[in-house]
Protein backbone atom coordinates (compact mmCIF):
# COMPACT_ATOMS: atom_id res chain seq x y z
CA UNK A 1 0.00 0.00 0.00
CA UNK A 2 1.30 3.48 -1.39
CA UNK A 3 1.98 6.07 1.78
CA UNK A 4 -1.01 8.40 2.61
CA UNK A 5 -0.18 10.88 0.66
CA UNK A 6 -2.40 11.00 -2.53
CA UNK A 7 -0.58 13.95 -4.20
CA UNK A 8 2.75 11.41 -4.56
CA UNK A 9 0.76 8.52 -6.11
CA UNK A 10 1.50 9.14 -9.78
CA UNK A 11 5.54 9.60 -9.54
CA UNK A 12 7.66 7.10 -9.80
CA UNK A 13 10.61 6.85 -6.66
CA UNK A 14 13.55 8.25 -8.67
CA UNK A 15 10.80 11.26 -9.36
CA UNK A 16 9.86 11.17 -5.70
CA UNK A 17 13.29 11.60 -4.72
CA UNK A 18 14.45 14.31 -7.03
CA UNK A 19 11.34 16.27 -4.97
CA UNK A 20 12.77 15.75 -1.36
CA UNK A 21 16.01 16.84 -2.97
CA UNK A 22 14.49 20.07 -3.49
CA UNK A 23 12.72 20.22 0.20
CA UNK A 24 9.77 18.40 -0.02
CA UNK A 25 10.27 16.21 3.41
CA UNK A 26 7.08 14.53 3.26
CA UNK A 27 8.24 12.30 0.60
CA UNK A 28 10.69 10.50 3.33
CA UNK A 29 7.63 9.28 5.30
CA UNK A 30 5.98 8.76 2.36
CA UNK A 31 8.47 6.23 1.21
CA UNK A 32 9.09 4.77 4.49
CA UNK A 33 5.15 3.89 4.00
CA UNK A 34 5.55 2.62 0.79
CA UNK A 35 8.65 0.13 1.68
CA UNK A 36 7.73 -0.86 4.78
CA UNK A 37 6.69 -4.45 3.97
CA UNK A 38 10.21 -4.75 2.17
CA UNK A 39 11.67 -4.63 5.19
CA UNK A 40 9.41 -7.00 7.09
CA UNK A 41 10.15 -9.38 4.05
CA UNK A 42 13.97 -8.94 4.81
CA UNK A 43 13.47 -9.37 8.25
CA UNK A 44 11.73 -12.16 7.91
CA UNK A 45 14.23 -14.14 5.88
CA UNK A 46 17.08 -12.72 8.18
CA UNK A 47 15.57 -14.42 11.38
CA UNK A 48 17.23 -17.46 10.78
CA UNK A 49 20.26 -15.85 11.79
CA UNK A 50 18.89 -15.91 15.45
CA UNK A 51 18.23 -12.30 15.86
CA UNK A 52 15.28 -10.68 17.83
CA UNK A 53 12.64 -9.93 15.10
CA UNK A 54 11.66 -6.06 16.48
CA UNK A 55 15.23 -5.24 16.40
CA UNK A 56 15.95 -6.61 12.87
CA UNK A 57 13.05 -4.28 11.85
CA UNK A 58 14.43 -1.25 13.48
CA UNK A 59 17.58 -2.36 11.78
CA UNK A 60 15.53 -2.21 8.56
CA UNK A 61 13.62 1.01 8.95
CA UNK A 62 17.49 2.51 9.33
CA UNK A 63 18.64 1.19 6.49
CA UNK A 64 15.73 2.29 4.44
CA UNK A 65 16.35 5.45 5.49
CA UNK A 66 19.32 5.57 4.51
CA UNK A 67 18.66 4.53 0.96
CA UNK A 68 15.92 7.57 1.02
CA UNK A 69 18.76 9.76 2.35
CA UNK A 70 21.80 8.66 -0.14
CA UNK A 71 20.22 7.17 -2.93
CA UNK A 72 21.69 8.86 -6.31
CA UNK A 73 20.37 7.96 -9.53
CA UNK A 74 23.50 8.42 -11.09
CA UNK A 75 25.60 5.82 -9.49
CA UNK A 76 23.14 3.73 -8.49
CA UNK A 77 20.28 1.24 -9.64
CA UNK A 78 17.12 1.89 -9.62
CA UNK A 79 15.74 2.90 -5.99
CA UNK A 80 13.65 -0.68 -5.04
CA UNK A 81 17.27 -2.42 -5.99
CA UNK A 82 19.22 0.38 -3.85
CA UNK A 83 16.65 0.12 -0.92
CA UNK A 84 16.51 -3.65 -1.18
CA UNK A 85 20.73 -3.93 -0.53
CA UNK A 86 20.54 -0.86 2.21
CA UNK A 87 18.28 -2.84 4.45
CA UNK A 88 20.17 -6.22 3.83
CA UNK A 89 23.09 -4.64 4.74
CA UNK A 90 22.15 -2.64 7.85
CA UNK A 91 20.33 -5.94 9.19
CA UNK A 92 23.01 -8.45 8.30
CA UNK A 93 25.37 -5.79 9.88
CA UNK A 94 23.55 -5.23 13.16
CA UNK A 95 23.31 -9.37 13.20
CA UNK A 96 26.85 -9.42 12.76
CA UNK A 97 28.20 -7.08 15.45
CA UNK A 98 25.58 -8.41 18.05
CA UNK A 99 27.60 -11.87 17.14
CA UNK A 100 24.38 -13.78 17.48
CA UNK A 101 24.81 -16.07 14.50
CA UNK A 102 27.09 -18.27 16.03
CA UNK A 103 25.20 -21.42 17.18
CA UNK A 104 23.21 -21.95 14.02
CA UNK A 105 21.67 -25.64 13.86
CA UNK A 106 23.67 -28.60 11.73
CA UNK A 107 20.22 -29.16 9.78
CA UNK A 108 20.37 -25.54 8.58
CA UNK A 109 24.11 -25.91 7.50
CA UNK A 110 22.97 -29.41 5.98
CA UNK A 111 20.02 -27.87 3.81
CA UNK A 112 22.30 -26.33 1.66
CA UNK A 113 22.96 -29.69 0.17
CA UNK A 114 19.49 -30.85 0.59
CA UNK A 115 20.40 -33.82 2.29
CA UNK A 116 18.26 -34.84 5.16
CA UNK A 117 20.47 -36.11 8.30
CA UNK A 118 17.40 -35.47 10.76
CA UNK A 119 16.62 -39.59 12.30
CA UNK A 120 12.81 -40.63 11.28
CA UNK A 121 10.95 -41.33 13.88
CA UNK A 122 11.05 -40.34 18.08
CA UNK A 123 13.85 -40.85 20.43
CA UNK A 124 14.11 -41.01 24.42
CA UNK A 125 15.55 -38.31 26.10
CA UNK A 126 18.81 -39.47 26.62
CA UNK A 127 19.13 -40.10 22.93
CA UNK A 128 18.29 -36.62 22.24
CA UNK A 129 20.70 -35.59 24.64
CA UNK A 130 23.46 -37.20 23.18
CA UNK A 131 22.32 -36.22 19.66
CA UNK A 132 22.32 -32.76 20.73
CA UNK A 133 25.96 -33.03 22.44
CA UNK A 134 26.92 -34.45 18.90
CA UNK A 135 25.27 -31.42 17.35
CA UNK A 136 27.18 -28.97 18.98
CA UNK A 137 30.85 -30.40 18.37
CA UNK A 138 30.05 -30.67 14.42
CA UNK A 139 29.05 -26.94 14.54
CA UNK A 140 32.31 -26.32 16.64
CA UNK A 141 34.12 -28.17 14.63
CA UNK A 142 32.56 -26.76 11.33
CA UNK A 143 33.28 -23.07 12.72
CA UNK A 144 36.65 -23.57 13.19
CA UNK A 145 37.13 -24.75 9.51
CA UNK A 146 35.32 -21.27 8.06
CA UNK A 147 37.13 -18.22 7.87
CA UNK A 148 35.02 -15.02 8.62
CA UNK A 149 34.45 -14.65 4.81
CA UNK A 150 33.11 -17.78 4.70
CA UNK A 151 30.58 -17.10 7.80
CA UNK A 152 29.66 -14.23 6.63
CA UNK A 153 28.69 -16.22 2.97
CA UNK A 154 27.07 -19.12 4.56
CA UNK A 155 24.92 -16.80 7.28
CA UNK A 156 23.50 -15.16 4.18
CA UNK A 157 23.03 -17.98 2.29
CA UNK A 158 20.87 -19.04 4.81
CA UNK A 159 18.68 -16.36 4.61
CA UNK A 160 17.66 -17.18 1.40
CA UNK A 161 20.29 -14.70 -0.59
CA UNK A 162 21.57 -16.22 -3.90
CA UNK A 163 25.05 -15.32 -4.45
CA UNK A 164 24.76 -12.32 -6.38
CA UNK A 165 22.69 -10.79 -3.59
CA UNK A 166 25.47 -12.07 -0.85
CA UNK A 167 27.77 -10.00 -3.67
CA UNK A 168 26.33 -6.97 -3.44
CA UNK A 169 25.75 -7.25 0.87
CA UNK A 170 29.25 -8.04 1.21
CA UNK A 171 30.89 -5.47 -1.30
CA UNK A 172 32.64 -8.57 -3.01
CA UNK A 173 32.62 -9.64 -6.75
CA UNK A 174 30.11 -12.74 -7.38
CA UNK A 175 33.27 -14.94 -8.09
CA UNK A 176 34.88 -14.58 -5.00
CA UNK A 177 31.33 -15.43 -2.94
CA UNK A 178 30.76 -19.02 -5.33
CA UNK A 179 34.03 -19.88 -4.51
CA UNK A 180 33.40 -19.65 -0.99
CA UNK A 181 30.25 -21.79 -1.32
CA UNK A 182 31.87 -24.33 -3.21
CA UNK A 183 34.94 -23.99 -0.01
CA UNK A 184 32.23 -24.17 2.77
CA UNK A 185 30.44 -27.16 0.86
CA UNK A 186 33.70 -28.88 0.89
CA UNK A 187 34.74 -28.34 4.48
CA UNK A 188 30.74 -29.31 5.50
CA UNK A 189 31.25 -32.98 3.90
CA UNK A 190 34.81 -33.09 5.34
CA UNK A 191 33.33 -32.55 8.55
CA UNK A 192 30.63 -34.66 8.77
CA UNK A 193 33.20 -37.64 7.32
CA UNK A 194 35.59 -36.83 10.00
CA UNK A 195 32.89 -36.96 13.06
CA UNK A 196 31.10 -40.09 11.88
CA UNK A 197 34.48 -42.03 12.40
Amino acid sequence: MPGTNSKYDGLSDEELLALRKQGDDGITDYLMNKYKNLVRSRAGSMYILGADEDDLLQEGMIGLYKAIRDYSPEKDAGFITFATLCVSRQMYTAIESADRQKHMMLNSYVSIYEEDFQKEGGANPEEEFLDKERVEQIEALFEKELSPFERQVLDLHLTGMDYHEISMVLEKSDKSVDNALQRIKTKLKRVLKDSSK
